[in-house]
């Protein structure tokens, strides 16, 4: 579709996502349940951290997916020495025109790729929290927006590795979802080396859909319909997190927003257009597990955030009827 005003079917939106996870697929293989998880994020108008070791395809995947969609794309690769001012752009004084001009900075795109986030300084991080809030930005008293569709793709090595700083909670926060990719399985590796050994096939993919087909295919995740048990069974499963005695910091209620919108994005996927339980479940972990922050001692407990999420989806699922 070529216009921003498209109307989808769910047939029709349906066959985009599937679309972009099979050419994202041709570069990234046998992970197609993170990839699916990425697509829906973008449904979302959704932000996403792809946390794992190096080497894995963190950075293919998000590359992957900006030449599957026929947008702009920059790549910010963070570093110590970073300034904010590199991803919001600037304020300079013009002599032809005797004024001070914007220019915009890195994240001036619809794709951007936060190449290991967490090597760089908490001030220098803080300068996404506006943009991947608000899509706009603001320097020097002026906002300015960033075109649509928007989406941040953030990579990061795990916390404990040497120079990396851990991101704050309003940073984890503002992303919709947080994925891990993993080692690939022996034959999905071996498939991999068949794949990259001639020329790298990320250089030859094309695009299977535009801007415009996004835009539309966001507007509809927003109507897929959601009962109002399926409501409150998402807000039994966010309010529990926050009151469970092990849980310093619980979801927030942009956490339990991301849940409902992410289970609208899963029913679509799964040809659906309304959402089931099922659907809750199956964005709670990757919604959710990056904004609980456990107490100290709960590690020495051997309690996890995952066995809270498996309690808090069993507590909703009884006191909820879902019939």
């Amino acid at each position: 579709m070529s216009n921003e005003n498209a109307i989808f079917t769910n047939a029709q939106a349906l066959r985009i996502m599937r679309n972009i996870i099979n050419n994202v697929e041709k570069i990234i293989v046998g992970k197609q349940h993170a990839v699916s998880l990425v697509v829906a994020t973008l449904a979302c108008r959704g932000h996403v951290l792809i946390e794992d070791v190096p080497g894995v395809g963190k950075t293919s995947l998000v590359a992957a997916l900006a030449r599957s969609v026929n947008c702009s794309f920059k790549r910010i690769q963070f570093t110590p020495d970073i300034m904010p001012s590199d991803i919001t752009g600037y304020s300079a004084f013009s002599p032809k025109t005797g004024e001070f001009e914007y220019r915009p900075g890195a994240v001036m795109s619809q794709f951007v790729l936060a190449d290991e986030i967490n090597r760089t300084s908490p001030k220098t991080q803080s300068s996404l929290l506006e943009v991947m809030e608000e899509n706009q930005v603001t320097v020097d008293g002026h906002t300015h927006a960033v075109p649509s569709p928007f989406m941040v793709l953030a990579t990061q090595n795990p916390v404990d590795y040497l120079g990396t700083f851990a991101l704050p909670e309003a940073q984890l926060d503002r992303f919709f979802m947080k994925i891990s990719l993993g080692y690939p399985d022996e034959t999905a590796e071996s498939k991999m080396l068949d794949r990259f050994k001639g020329k790298n096939p990320l250089d030859s993919l094309a695009p299977v859909a535009e801007g415009a087909d996004i835009i539309a295919l966001q507007n509809l995740v927003e109507k897929v319909h959601v009962a109002p048990e399926i409501n409150k069974f998402i807000v039994t499963v966010t309010r529990y997190t926050r009151q469970h005695p092990d849980v310093q910091l619980g979801a927030s209620p942009r956490a339990s927003i991301c849940l409902f919108r992410a289970a609208q994005a899963w029913a679509l996927y799964e040809g659906r257009d309304y959402v089931i339980p099922d659907d809750v479940v199956q964005m709670a972990g990757p919604v959710l597990s990056h904004r609980i922050l456990m107490r100290q001692e709960a590690s020495m407990r051997k309690i996890s955030v995952d066995d809270v999420l498996d309690i808090a989806l069993e507590v909703a699922t009884q006191g909820v009827d879902l019939r």
